[in-house]
């Protein structure tokens, strides 16, 4: 669908290209009869008809007449290759040796002329790049002018190199399990098949094992849902003291079977907000279970909400704010810990399954909710997470 818009704005604006065209062959019958008349040419109507149709592109986009200057340019050109300037050469604006390169190879051309473009550090980014002659633009068969449109492919890099190592990371996830599973098959089939103590062992450990899978796969899932409904604002409106409620009834029997404590302190007035409700409870949910999974043994894990109102007139927001009292998490991991299957301790995490998603899906139900989450931890004095959203009215 994004492909179709492109294309469709493209074409309404090489719609006004020819528009432009025909516009400053009917100047240039104007300037011929201006000229008999003694009238100054008003070459600048169709310069800026050209301007006009570079700015509706959705990228960079640029023209150069046949002696190297600058005719019109949009703005995304300017943040791409600097300060454009109309009427100047291009080489004298842009110190980019290899763009002259590709415009004279595109006058010498009848098809377009493709290219990558890398832009130099501060801001890296690489471009796909076409440069397409025109000839015609002012009513002389003999002009020639050559059009540049750049895209931006950086972001489109970057999402498909995550993709690329998401894949990767699910299957290493999935392989370790699957591998124990089809050890253990093959081990049954053949020297423990008439071992009862060793059968049930491994009988056992299987199950651990397609536990661990099924769960990376309820995660994958959930993960997925909430990714695709991202751009979605919640419309519903929920009670935080209801969300820390449902959560403490459905994790007490977790804490009591890790000797912990389960505190729950409701706000004593209503904290309403805008969102979903089963979104936000799996939020929660996440929180404390990875606080009793992580947390000091025989610790206590805490679970409330406020409802806090900016003294300079902005809106309240209304926080969820889960605590424990555990081992703490060191400082240089907590910018990275709500990335996908990133963990602080990999072989404690398996252990104690752990599918590295958690923290992940809190961080994206919290961005669909446009609330913020923050992390506060001392090492050996426990962890702090805070989820804070826009409070509804009244």
């Amino acid at each position: 669908m994004r492909r179709l818009r492109r294309l469709s704005t493209y074409a309404g604006a090489f719609g006004r290209l020819r528009q432009a065209i025909a516009d400053r062959a009917a100047l240039s019958r104007a300037s011929r009869a201006a000229a008999a008349s003694g009238r100054k040419p008003e070459a600048a109507e169709t310069i800026a008809a050209l301007q006009s149709m570079l700015r509706a592109l959705p990228d960079a986009a640029l023209m150069v007449d046949e002696f190297g200057m600058l005719v019109a340019a949009n703005s995304q050109a300017g943040d791409v290759l600097g300060d454009l300037k109309a009427g100047q050469s291009l080489s004298a604006t842009s110190r980019r040796p290899e763009l002259q390169a590709i415009i004279a190879r595109a006058f010498d051309a009848t098809d377009r002329v493709s290219f990558e473009l890398t832009t130099r550090p501060p801001i890296e980014r690489r471009m796909l790049g076409s440069a397409t002659r025109i000839d015609g633009i002012g009513g002389t068969a003999t002009s020639r002018h050559v059009l540049i449109v750049l895209q931006d492919n950086t972001e489109r890099d970057a999402l498909s190199r995550m993709r690329m190592e998401f894949v990767a990371n699910a299957s290493h996830e999935l392989r370790t399990p699957l591998a124990a599973l089809s050890g253990f098959i093959e081990t049954l089939s053949g020297p423990a098949r008439d071992d009862p103590g060793a059968r049930d062992r491994f009988l056992a450990i299987m199950g651990e094992q397609a536990g661990r899978m099924s769960r990376l796969i309820d995660d994958l899932l959930l993960l997925s849902r909430v990714e695709m409904r991202a751009h979605l604002a919640p419309t519903g409106t929920v009670d935080l003291n209801d969300i820390v409620t449902d959560t403490a009834r459905q994790l007490s029997e977790a804490a009591k079977k890790e000797g912990m404590s389960l505190i729950v302190e409701p706000s004593a007035r209503p904290v309403r907000v805008t969102g979903d409700y089963d979104e936000l409870l799996q939020a929660a949910y996440n929180l404390v279970h990875n606080a009793i999974k992580y947390g000091k043994a025989g610790g206590t894990v805490s679970l409330r909400t406020a409802l806090d109102h900016d003294r300079a007139g902005g809106r309240a927001r209304g926080r969820l704010i889960v605590a424990d009292d555990g081992p703490g998490i060191p400082p240089e991991h907590i910018p990275r810990l709500t990335e996908r299957f990133y963990r602080v301790n990999t072989a404690d995490s398996r252990k104690k399954g752990g599918t590295g998603l958690g923290l992940a899906i809190v961080k994206h139900i919290t961005t669909r909710h446009r609330g913020t989450i923050d992390i506060a931890s001392d090492v050996g004095r426990g962890a702090t997470f805070t989820l804070g959203f826009p409070a509804t009215e009244g």
